[in-house]
């Protein structure tokens, strides 16, 4: 039989790895290094999180609600002559 984590890093490895990324980055520099992929990834779950929400939202509405808002974004584009984008945030560019 095969096993699966054949290839995978094991004890002395991964200080040899850390060594490597400490040497490479630095140890000053690893906090910040830290800090700002875990705002990263919050921020990533929070936004696939308003999307499947939106999603939800979008398929509650009615046809009718949908035809209106069309109809809303259409006006728009029509008075300014600017193609809208709409945005998560309910604001236009």
């Amino acid at each position: 039989m095969i096993n699966p984590l054949v290839g995978m890093p094991q004890g002395l490895e991964w200080l040899v790895i850390l060594a490597i990324v400490v040497l490479v980055f630095g140890a000053a520099k690893l906090p910040d290094l830290a800090r700002s992929t875990g705002q990263a990834l919050r921020i990533f779950k929070t936004e696939t999180k308003d999307l499947r929400d939106g999603a939800k939202d979008d398929a509650d509405k009615t046809p009718e609600q949908r035809e209106i808002e069309a109809r809303e974004v259409e006006a728009r584009t029509e008075t300014t002559g600017d193609v809208v984008r709409e945005r998560r945030d309910d604001t236009t560019a």
